[in-house]
């Protein structure tokens, strides 16, 4: 294609696409019209269309349908990929503040450091009002994002790390997604595989963003620890490059084959442990030690915060349901010392469904928990 007509592909409308002595199929129309009427950036757009006349050219040949298919699935990636759609960013420490506070108990050092990386951001997005280009507008970016390590959250399973960094997104405003690393045997998981192979598909980075719709959401990379031995290396390479912002601008999933800013994004990261992670990659984190939780810390968090959570959640009234004080310390210990809070979740979680249970077949409207009629509401280990 020479130089004229890839500057008309960028600027055609649907109506206006044409192949020089060939006749559109209706089917192909449809994609020119999704790509036409979606937001890519330019270089790709002239990409997809150089990719769409090839498939006029071979409509009604053998491979003709694999190729559709192959264009169809690639066009209905690129323009789900949210190049241009951000949301927009809760600054306000205090509001921030409260919802940190009413969410989680303890883990000061943790909403300190979010509270901190807030007051980055508004202060970029001041510089970046007064700044003269989008170049300009792109470099306070980066250097704000140097200036803002990846919060790496270390502890025991059960302890609240991924909860923790879904209430961070919740307190920016932003949208939360995570990305299970634990048993990841392949860096393509990661980075996706090329359209060379058959039925492939963008990584999980790429999905994490089609997910969230917009491109500066939370996420979470999970379990970073426990990715497979063999595959390490590699998977620890492409992490580097996700929360290197020398990198990240322009991540390239092997997939969109086009390269995807990520410089928006607020990578998190969790762990039990910083046992097989690269040096590299742990010079990129703020490591954040969560500590386990003592019995009666866990009787606040159940008290304060689990159940009012899960009678909302179950559409019961706050009243509905009440405890003997000496309760709390069989419902934070029900298979024996846990410095976590996820078995504690479950048991709240089953005596509240079992009110509930209660009170739809009318055998009453409030409940009373005892030492005596716990066993009743408990789940069976």
């Amino acid at each position: 294609m020479d130089e004229q007509t890839t500057a008309q592909t960028e600027e055609i409308a649907p109506n206006d696409f044409s192949v020089e002595g060939y006749t559109i199929p209706p089917e192909v129309q449809k994609l020119v019209d999704k790509v036409t009427h979606e937001f890519l950036p330019p270089e790709l757009r002239t990409k997809v269309y150089r990719m769409l006349e090839g498939l006029v050219r071979r409509h009604g040949s053998p491979g003709y349908d694999a190729a559709f298919d192959d264009i169809n699935r690639y066009i209905d990636w690129t323009v789900a990929v949210p190049w241009n759609k951000r949301s927009e960013d809760n600054l306000d420490l205090d509001k921030a503040r409260h919802i940190l506070e009413t969410t989680h108990y303890g883990l000061d050092t943790v909403k300190e450091r979010v509270l901190e990386y807030l007051a980055i951001i508004n202060l970029q997005l001041r510089s970046q009002d007064n700044a003269d280009s989008e170049e300009a507008r792109n470099e306070i970016t980066k250097q704000g994002a140097m200036a803002s390590p990846v919060l790496f959250f270390v502890g025991l399973p059960g302890i609240g790390k991924t909860s923790i960094a879904y209430t961070i997104a919740k307190s920016m405003n932003r949208e939360f997604q995570r990305i299970p690393m634990g048993g990841m045997g392949d860096a393509l998981q990661l980075r996706g595989q090329s359209r060379t192979h058959g039925e492939s598909e963008p990584g999980l980075v790429i999905k994490a963003l089609v997910a969230a719709g917009t491109k500066n959401p939370v996420i979470l990379l999970d379990e970073i620890d426990r990715t497979a031995e063999q595959a390490r290396a590699q998977i620890m390479g492409v992490m580097l490059e996700l929360l290197d912002p020398q990198q990240n601008f322009a991540f390239r999933d092997y997939f969109i084959d086009y390269p995807v800013d990520l410089s928006q994004v607020m990578f998190l990261a969790s762990a039990n442990n910083t046992g097989g992670i690269s040096n590299a990659v742990l010079d990129r984190m703020e490591l954040i030690k969560m500590p386990g939780y003592s019995d009666d810390e866990k009787i606040v968090i159940a008290r304060d915060y689990l159940l009012p959570r899960q009678l909302k959640v179950t559409g019961m009234p706050e009243e509905a349901i009440t405890f003997d004080e000496e309760v709390w310390n069989q419902i934070t210990r029900p298979l024996g010392f846990d410095a976590g809070i996820r078995t504690m979740e479950r048991t709240i979680n089953a005596i509240v469904r079992k009110a509930a249970k209660k009170m739809v077949l009318g055998q009453g409207e409030k409940f009373h928990i005892t030492v005596d009629n716990l066993k009743e509401y408990l789940p069976k280990y």
